[in-house]
């Protein structure tokens, strides 16, 4: 790849000749040039970087189990009359609903506070990404969540708890947002849906594990120190966040470059009126040239250093192209429907359990079915999809009828009145309902560019929240309120889940194209078949 070399241009040759132009500095040597632009950090692999985040997903969803256990979420004060006129005996109640006397809207209001942060943050944490260091993002985020989920123990009222919560989703809005887009571009070809898979596996896992946790930490020492710990769990990872060597995400300019919008180092060269620059890039897998012209730089008037009010229309521009994806657009919301049900039965699951069933261990058992459901049925989505071929047609397939029969079942347990009936059909159903946690993601990542997902993942998580299991919770308690009957709340709650599966059905048969290696605004040139971040051993092998 030498000075002298050609490079053909719409037809027309290009002889770059160094003798006629002494000014431009020679190539670096062949030892220098083989190291990689930023050095790849020693100890961080693909499959550590699948399990860090994995722990930040469980934790950030053991806050949500948390919440709605009935240990830390508690019961509302309770009044009954006696033979006195207006007169009555009032119990305490216990919790959070009965330490600030809430309603079953109001508490269901807490439960959705955190949308509100997210909502705002979501959208921001995911534009900065193509300026800033993702895993600065992500560190900074966490340590808002830290913050928030420490500052909940120590809320006085409905008004300071809701505040916190909205903080809550402030820090979770950079994570959800980059981290899927790691993870599906360090999996192995043939294993991305069973990684995504994986890491959404966290989802229900966190969720049971919060109602445990909630459950016995509440009785045992109060709901305020469920907090406490969770906040002391999560600090490790936003420390983790600033002092972890930076990675490169797909589609965007190297992690380990600056924000500021500078240009990478180019070789440029006047070509009939028009300034074309070649990147060369060396790697130990593949050498690389590329030619572009001035507007594809990032240091041009064209890309980050254009004033800062550009952002603003370059964000509008690209959610215009995330609206104008139909398959992305059907995909979302179907997801919404979904997570409508998701949202309702993971908040009032252990109180409708305990009125319908008269639970004693409604938090455990619980906890226990959505465990198991949860790992079975996301593990076994993911692996499934990897084995049909993960294409957006089979994944279609593999949501519309994982959720069709998964509604069969679920609605189907709520019509028994025998707990051990409930518990087999219940059990099944989420098993089936959980399959779709690779898939649905797998489908939000390939139907955009490569430079929109973390957009795209930031705009799947605001409205599954905000048109989903944000208004499903205060929802499903307003018509408790109303109907004072868990079996028949249950029962039409359920009944939504036939109208997710019939919204991915018709995905089935919309045109779809995969444009995972299309490229971004900052193309990364990388393997179709090896991940960015490359496992080795101590001799250096790949393993």
């Amino acid at each position: 790849m030498g000075g002298g070399g050609a490079v053909v241009d719409g037809g027309a040759a290009i002889q770059h000749d160094q003798e006629s132009k002494p000014k431009t500095p020679p190539p670096p040597p062949p030892a220098a040039a083989e190291k990689p632009d930023i050095p790849a950090p020693s100890w961080f692999t693909p499959k550590r970087l699948l399990v860090i985040f994995c722990v930040i997903n469980m934790l950030n969803y053991l806050d949500r189990g948390v919440i709605a256990s009935n240990g830390v979420n508690g019961t509302p004060r309770v009044c009954t009359p006696t033979p006195t006129p207006s007169v009555s005996v009032c119990s305490h109640g216990s919790g959070i609903q009965g330490d600030f006397d809430l309603s079953n809207f109001k508490d269901g209001v807490i439960s959705s506070a955190f949308m509100v942060g997210l909502l705002l943050a979501s959208p921001v944490f995911a534009s900065l990404a193509k300026t800033f260091n993702p895993f600065r993002l992500i560190g900074l985020g966490l340590s808002v969540w830290t913050f928030a989920a420490a500052a909940s123990a120590f809320s006085v009222d409905f008004w300071s708890i809701t505040a916190c919560r909205m903080l809550v989703g402030v820090g979770e809005a950079s994570f959800i947002s980059l981290a899927a887009p790691f993870i599906d571009d360090n999996a192995p070809l043939s294993q991305r849906t069973a990684w995504l898979g994986i890491f959404y596996m966290c989802i229900p896992t966190g969720v049971a594990l919060g109602y445990v946790y909630g459950g016995w930490v509440g009785h045992s020492f109060g709901w305020r120190y469920a907090f406490f710990g969770e906040a002391i769990l999560m600090l490790p990872f936003a420390i983790l966040g600033f002092v972890m060597k930076p990675l490169q995400m797909k589609g965007f300019a190297p992690a380990g470059s600056k924000g500021s919008g500078t240009a990478p180092e180019t070789n440029a060269i006047e070509v009939e009126g028009r300034f074309c620059s070649i990147r060369i890039k060396f790697s130990c897998l593949e050498q690389v040239i590329v030619i572009t012209t001035d507007r594809d730089v990032p240091g041009s008037n064209h890309s980050l250093n254009r004033p800062s009010s550009s952002g603003l229309l370059r964000f509008w521009q690209d959610m215009k192209a995330l609206l104008f994806e139909k398959i992305y657009v059907i995909n979302v919301i179907g997801y919404i429907a979904y997570n409508f049900v998701i949202g309702a039965y993971s908040y009032w699951g252990p109180k409708a359990g305990y009125s319908i069933y008269h639970m004693s261990n409604a938090d455990l058992l619980f906890g226990g079915i959505t465990i198991v459901g949860g790992i079975v049925g996301t593990l076994a989505g993911g692996f499934i999809l990897d084995r049909m071929n993960s294409t957006i047609p089979n994944a279609f397939k593999l949501l519309s009828t994982a959720t069709f029969f998964g509604a069969i079942f679920c609605f189907s347990a709520f019509c028994f009145k025998n707990l051990y009936a409930f518990i087999v059909f219940f059990l099944i159903g989420e098993i089936l309902v959980f399959a779709t946690q690779g898939p649905v993601n797998f489908v939000c990542l390939h139907t955009v560019k490569p430079s929109l997902r973390p957009l795209s993942m930031a705009m799947s998580t605001v409205s599954i929240h905000v048109l989903g299991d944000v208004p499903s919770s205060p929802l499903v308690g307003v018509m408790q309120d109303r109907i004072n009957n868990w079996r028949t709340s249950a029962l039409i709650l359920t009944s939504i889940l036939f109208l997710a599966a019939g919204i991915w059905f018709i995905g089935i048969f919309m045109q779809s194209v995969d444009r995972y290696n299309e490229e971004g605004e900052h193309p990364v040139e990388r393997s179709n078949t090896k991940p960015l971040l490359e496992e080795e051993t101590a001799s250096g092998q790949p393993v």
